[in-house]
């Protein structure tokens, strides 16, 4: 039997960025929908009914970690894993602490290598 095909939602304000994983993420037989605004996540997340989100911290309508609120409170994902994006060198720690309180996945700093990418999405959806 063929495995289902894992669907990935990305919301990322920088559009090579999101272009770029896009493209990288369906050579890897995953299903994309990308956003390029966090207040787009939410209503098109609802449809798309993704198996992980990958978000950009800072956007300019509404942050990453107000998006993972939201889809927190949402019963069908509260237990979707969501991968934080940040171009910011914050206090890592800090976001780690931030993110892990939410219960979220995992965070990846930006720039980084699609490789590091891939392998925390397959952590995520293995």
């Amino acid at each position: 039997m063929a495995m289902a095909i894992k669907k990935i939602l990305i919301a990322d304000d920088e559009p090579d960025v999101l272009s770029i994983l896009e493209k990288k993420l369906k050579q890897n037989n995953y299903e994309v929908l990308a956003l390029s605004n966090g207040k787009q996540v939410y209503e098109k997340a609802c449809e798309f009914k993704p198996d992980l989100f990958i978000l950009d911290i800072v956007m300019a309508d509404m942050d990453g970690y107000a998006v993972g609120l939201k889809l927190r409170s949402e019963e069908s994902f509260k237990a979707t894993p969501i991968i934080y994006m940040t171009g910011k060198e914050l206090a890592t720690v800090g976001i780690q602490r931030r993110v892990s309180g939410l219960g979220f996945c995992d965070f990846i700093a930006k720039p980084a290598t699609f490789e590091e990418l891939l392998e925390k999405v397959k952590k995520a959806i293995p």
